[in-house]
C-alpha cells in the first residue's frame, strides 16, 4: 500500500460542484486571515499618520496638499489596493489607531475597544475580488490538469507546473480590469454611471489595453507563484500519502501540503511581489494625483533600482510577513477545496449507486 500514489478527488465531480468547494474555501481563508492584515494595516498606520503621507512634490506647484494615503491589502488570496482620501472613507480601515506595542497587543487592544467585528474590516472588498477570482482560478486548474493528463501522457510531473501557470494567467488577466475599476472608485468615489464615462473615456485616450495597467507585474509573481505552489504541493501531498501508508489525502495530509508548498513558492517569489507592491502604490498615487503621476516603470527597472538603493536583501523585503500570512492561507484554501471535493464526489457516488 505505501507504493500507491493517491488520486487526486477532482475526478466524478462537475465543473460546478468544483466551484462551490473553491468558493467556500476561498470565504473560509478570507475569514481566517483577514483579521492579521487588518492588524497590520493598522500597525502601519501607526507608524505613518496621514498628516506625514503626503510629500510636497506629490502635488502640482501652490496646491494645498492633501492628505491620504494608499493601502495594499493581502490575504494570501489576492492583493487590494485601498485608496484613502483626506482620512475619510477609511473609518473601518484607519481609524485612530492608539498605541500598539506589536501584533498581539494590537489584537487584543481592537478586540477590547472596538469590538472584535474591526477585526474583520477588511472583508467586504475580499468577498467582492477574491472569492470570484478564486473560484475561476482553482476550477481552471482542476479542468487543465484533467485535460493535461490526457493529453501529455508521459509527463506526468510536469502537469501540475503547467496547469497551474496556465490557470492563474487565466485568472489574472479575467480579474486585473476589474481591479483597475474598483481601484477607480475607491480613489475617486466615482458612482456606477461616471464610471462609465470615466472608463470610456480612458478606453477611447488610450485604447482597451489600457484596463490591463499593472497585468504584467501580477502575472510575473502569481504566474510562477501557482507553477510553483501546485508541483510542490502535488509532490509533498503524493509523499505524505506514502509515508503514512494511505490511499488518498486526508484533511491533515492536504494542509500540510498546502503550508508547506505555499512557504517555498512564496519565498522563491518574494522579489515579484517586492516590486508588485510598489506598482500597486505607484497606481493608487496615479488615480489620487493623475496631474502629479509619473510615468510608471518597467519590473525590470523598478527591480534594479531597488536593488541599487538596499541591495539584494531589498529584493526580499517583508519576507516574515508574506509566509506567516501566505502560508496558513494556502493551507486553509486548499484542505477546504480538497475537502468539499471529497464529500460532492462521495454524494456523486452515492447517487449513482441508488440510480442502479
Amino acid at each position: 500500500m505505501a507504493e500507491k500514489v493517491p488520486s487526486s478527488p477532482g475526478g466524478g465531480i462537475t465543473p460546478l460542484q468544483q466551484m462551490l468547494a473553491s468558493g467556500t474555501g476561498a470565504i473560509l481563508t478570507s475569514l481566517f486571515v483577514t483579521p492579521l492584515d487588518v492588524v497590520k494595516i493598522r500597525l502601519q498606520a501607526q507608524r505613518t499618520p496621514f498628516s506625514k503621507v503626503l510629500a510636497a512634490q506629490s502635488v502640482p506647484w501652490g496646491a494645498q496638499p492633501a492628505t491620504w494615503k494608499c493601502f495594499l491589502y493581502c490575504n494570501g488570496l489576492m492583493d487590494h489596493l485601498y485608496v484613502c482620501q483626506n482620512g475619510n472613507g477609511c473609518a473601518a480601515w484607519y481609524k485612530a489607531p492608539g498605541h500598539f506595542t506589536g501584533t498581539l497587543d494590537a489584537f487584543v487592544k481592537i478586540t477590547r475597544n472596538e469590538g472584535i467585528r474591526s477585526l474583520w474590516s477588511g472583508l467586504p472588498p475580499t468577498l467582492v475580488m477574491a472569492v470570484p477570482a478564486t473560484v475561476i482560478y482553482f476550477t481552471a486548474y482542476d479542468q487543465l490538469r484533467d485535460y493535461l493528463h490526457v493529453r501529455m501522457g508521459n509527463w506526468n510531473h510536469y502537469i501540475p507546473l503547467l496547469a497551474g501557470a496556465l490557470a492563474r494567467l487565466g485568472a489574472v488577466t479575467v480579474i486585473s480590469p476589474l481591479e483597475l475599476i474598483r481601484t477607480k472608485m475607491q480613489s475617486q468615489q466615482l458612482s456606477y454611471r461616471e464610471l462609465r464615462v470615466c472608463i470610456q473615456s480612458a478606453v477611447a485616450q488610450d485604447g482597451w489595453l489600457s484596463l490591463w495597467r499593472g497585468w504584467g507585474p501580477t502575472v510575473l509573481r502569481d504566474v510562477p507563484f501557482s507553477a510553483l505552489y501546485w508541483f510542490n504541493y502535488e509532490l509533498v501531498r503524493t509523499w505524505l500519502c506514502r509515508q503514512a501508508w494511505l490511499d488518498g489525502a486526508t484533511f491533515t495530509v492536504s494542509f500540510a501540503s498546502g503550508a508547506i508548498s505555499g512557504t517555498v513558492a512564496a519565498v522563491l517569489t518574494l522579489p515579484f511581489d517586492v516590486v508588485k507592491t510598489q506598482r500597486q502604490i505607484e497606481l493608487g498615487d496615479s488615480e489620487v494625483h493623475p496631474v502629479a503621476a509619473s510615468k510608471p516603470s518597467s519590473t525590470w527597472l523598478l527591480m534594479q533600482r531597488i536593488r541599487a538603493e538596499s541591495g539584494t536583501r531589498g529584493l526580499f523585503a517583508g519576507f516574515l510577513p508574506r509566509v506567516i500570512k501566505v502560508a496558513p492561507a494556502c493551507a486553509i484554501m486548499i484542505s477546504t477545496y480538497e475537502f468539499g471535493k471529497s464529500f460532492f464526489q462521495k454524494l456523486n457516488q452515492e447517487q449513482q449507486l441508488r440510480g442502479l
